[in-house]
């Protein structure tokens, strides 16, 4: 699978290292494990965190403590490092990628 981005992502006469890293980080191929949840972004303020997840069927939602997953899975807490995600009584820990 190949990921698209629009040609002035790609224009490195912008001068700037910010659209050249997006850009960059936009094409690298394998960087999310497709069929599976994967943790895209934090946001909000600490005691309102919010979360955006890509769900294994592709979808992207907004999730936050409580929200109810695919699979039986709910979201029981995010922090500013990363989601918790209780399955059949177990949870799981997912952190955000270092850059």
């Amino acid at each position: 699978m190949r990921a698209l981005i629009s040609a002035s992502m790609t224009n490195k006469t912008a001068n700037s290292p910010v659209l050249d890293k997006v850009a960059d980080l936009a094409t690298t191929e394998h960087a999310i494990e497709t069929g599976s949840f994967n943790l895209l972004g934090l946001f909000g303020s600490a005691d309102a965190m919010r979360a955006l997840v890509r769900l294994p069927g592709g979808r992207i939602k907004t999730v936050e403590p409580g929200s109810k997953l695919p699979g039986g899975r709910q979201v029981v807490a995010i922090d500013t490092t990363g989601v918790m995600v209780a399955r059949r009584g177990q949870t799981r820990r997912f952190d955000m990628p270092q850059t």
